[in-house]
Parts: structure tokens; C-alpha cells; sequence
């Protein structure tokens, strides 16, 4: 999941410049070699990859580091990766196609698909709309630190278990509650994307990972993209290993087994930088993914806490220090963190991976400015 990535990620978009990249050389790496290298250290990133897709060009790859710290073996190229919370953007579209289908309405109030389910202190969801899950005006508790260990010590929870613990706690704000300036309060919280997975289940009668192969992942040919298995801790196909470190002081330790299902459609998918890349460049194309007035829906913001930064439904919108702008997410889980995004007509697109949850500013804005590199060069 993400939301201390989201929060991080948030605070850097809003710098003009968000990496100051030597230019590229005939003899040298590009600017984008050059931030992917900039994002590893042995100690803290041990690994480091980026698919970039520009007009008129092939895909590029790119890998820094290594792909396994006591082997010392390379990066796989556009090797599988854990991808967090931008799994929340699958989750979007999968809720807007059903939108576009009439089988949800973004003003539905919670209640009329999950009956005395959305139950706490300051929640009912009676009061809580489909729109707000989605833009995280709903004000329902973030469940994140909660979990954190058993997905780390791939202990299974179901859906219902990871919202019954979410449910635990109190309501931050009321749904679509005002501050004093009269804006909408915003809170990030996965605990909105897995009510959201619950409705789209009950809406039509699949599990929610069979809708996401079959509305996203084989709709637009995701070769290396996948929801895993209830109790599935490894990752399917050639990848590098993911790394956690437990405190600022402690060592890394290797994570890359461990059991995403507590993060579910909030943050459990599997994918690959050529993948994503793909897909949000797919998105941003009218009738590709979502007809317009769903991709309209899901590109209608709203602020948030940092000046600049806006967040539709399911999706992110920042500003490059070029003046591009880009729609997408990140995703930080134990052992690895994305961030991907296209510009508005879904010509240009990039995603950046590291091997190790980026916890700290610097390693956020390390892979925020490959991003900004990848998308402004």
C-alpha cells in the first residue's frame, strides 16, 4: 500500500525542480541513466529500474544496482515487481467501467451495496458515497500500519478481516466535510480502495481479481500483470528480490516473499515498468480503457494538503519541472516502490521501480525525479 508514499510523494510534486539531472552525452548515459542511478545505494536501494515511452520511439529500458545484494546479480530487465497502491488506479477504472455500465453510480451511498457492512465510530455508510472512496473525501481510517506485519510474515487475511481491523478505528472527518477555507477535506487512506473492491465484487457477482484480469489486464494485453492467488508469497516470473528496512539503523533484509493479500484492491497486484507503462498510457486514451465521461470523471480533482498536487479518482495529477503535466500513482509495499503516469493524451509514459519500500524523503524524491526526467526529456 502507499500512504506514506502518497504523503512524501505529494510534498515533492510541488517543487519546480524536482531533480537537477546532468544532461545527456553522446559518450555517457542519458538523464535517465543517470537519476536511476542516483536512486541506489547498497544499503539503502539495492536495485532500480524505469521504462520510458516517448513519441515516436520504441519503449526504453533501464536498470541500476543489482538485483540481489549477496549474489551481486544484474537487474533484470522489466523484471515483476510488487506495485502497491498503483494498484488503486486498476481498482479505479475497473469501479468506472461498472459507472459507464449503470451498474454504479458514483453518488451511490456505500449502504446500498454493502448493507450494515461500512459500520464504526463516526462511520456508517449510509453517508459515505462511491465518488468519495475513490477521491479519499470519505474520511474513513487508513488501516496501513495495522496489517503491515502480517504481510510481512505472510500471515492471510481476507477482505473482510483487513476491514473489520480498518473498522477498529475512528473516522478521521465526515464524508465530504469542508475545512475552514471552505475546500474538501482529503485523506489517504487504503481502507477506501478495499470497500471499493467489495462493491465491485457484489455488484457483479466475481471476485474482484477475475474483473481486473479480465475489464484490464487482458483488455489492453498486460503480458506480465497479475493479481496473486489468495496465500501466494512468491512472484511468478524473473524479478529482483525486495529489501525492507525495519527502522533507520537496522540492515536491509530481503522481503520478497511475503503475503500482499491484506492489501488486496488497494495495493496486492503484481506488474512490470513495460506493463505500466503501457497501461497508463492506454488510460489516458479516450475509449481504450474508460469511455470520456468516465475518464473525465476520473480526471475531475480535488486538493490536497500540498499546494499543486490534485487527486481525481483513483489517479494523481502533478506538474513536471518542464510544465508537463502527468496523471498516475505510486505504490510502496514491503520490498519494493513504483511510481508511473502518462501525460494527458497518453503519449508519453514512464514507470520507475525500486527494490525497497521508500520510506524516507530522499529515496521518494530520488524516484520522483526519474519520473521527471523520463517525462520531460
Amino acid at each position: 500500500m502507499c500512504s506514506r508514499l502518497a504523503v512524501t510523494a505529494l510534498a515533492l510534486a510541488t517543487a519546480a525542480t524536482v531533480s537537477a539531472a546532468v544532461p545527456a552525452t553522446a559518450a555517457g548515459p542519458d538523464a535517465v541513466q543517470r537519476a536511476l542511478d542516483a536512486t541506489v545505494h547498497p544499503d539503502r536501494v539495492p536495485g532500480a529500474s524505469a521504462t520510458v515511452k516517448a513519441p515516436g520511439e520504441k519503449p526504453r529500458t533501464y536498470t541500476a544496482g543489482v538485483a540481489e545484494r549477496v549474489t551481486g546479480a544484474k537487474m533484470p530487465r522489466d523484471g515483476q515487481v510488487r506495485i502497491g497502491s498503483t494498484t488503486k488506479t486498476f481498482t479505479a477504472v475497473v469501479a468506472l467501467q461498472l459507472v459507464g455500465e449503470g451498474k454504479i453510480n458514483l453518488d451511490d451511498p456505500v449502504e446500498k451495496h454493502l448493507p450494515n457492512l461500512v459500520r464504526g465510530k463516526g462511520i456508517d455508510g449510509h453517508g459515505i458515497t462511491v465518488r468519495q472512496l475513490l477521491q479519499h473525501t470519505s474520511g474513513l481510517p487508513d488501516y496501513e500500519d495495522d496489517v503491515t506485519d502480517d504481510i510481512v510474515e505472510r500471515r492471510y487475511l481476507s477482505p473482510r478481516d483487513a476491514l473489520d481491523i480498518a473498522l477498529r478505528h475512528e473516522a478521521v472527518f465526515a464524508p465530504g466535510e469542508k475545512d475552514k477555507w471552505g475546500k474538501a477535506k482529503w485523506g489517504y487512506s487504503n481502507t477506501n480502495y478495499l470497500v471499493t473492491g467489495l462493491i465491485v465484487e457484489k455488484v457483479t457477482g466475481r471476485p474482484f481479481p477475475e474483473e481486473v484480469d479480465k475489464r484490464v489486464i487482458r483488455k489492453i494485453g498486460l503480458r506480465h500483470t497479475y493479481f496473486p492467488d489468495p496465500g501466494e508469497t512468491t512472484i511468478r516470473e524473473r524479478h529482483p528480490q525486495g529489501y525492507r528496512q525495519d527502522r533507520a539503523d537496522a540492515p536491509l533484509r530481503d522481503v520478497t516473499q511475503v503475503d500482499p493479500s491484506a492489501s488486496w484492491s488497494a495495493g496486492a497486484m503484481v506488474s512490470t515498468d513495460s506493463d505500466l507503462t503501457r497501461f497508463f498510457s492506454e488510460l489516458m486514451k479516450e475509449g481504450h480503457l474508460l469511455d470520456k465521461p468516465q475518464l473525465d470523471q476520473m480526471r475531475a480533482t480535488v486538493e490536497t494538503p500540498k499546494p499543486g498536487v490534485e487527486y481525481g479518482l483513483g489517479i494523481m495529477r502533478t506538474r513536471l519541472s518542464c510544465g508537463r503535466v502527468v496523471w498516475g500513482h505510486n505504490g510502496a509495499i514491503p520490498g519494493y516502490g513504483t511510481w508511473a503516469g502518462a501525460t494527458r493524451k497518453g503519449d508519453r509514459a514512464a514507470s520507475v521501480t525500486m527494490t525497497a519500500e521508500p520510506k524516507s524523503y530522499e529515496a521518494a524524491e530520488a524516484m520522483e525525479g526519474v519520473l521527471d526526467k523520463a517525462l520531460c526529456r
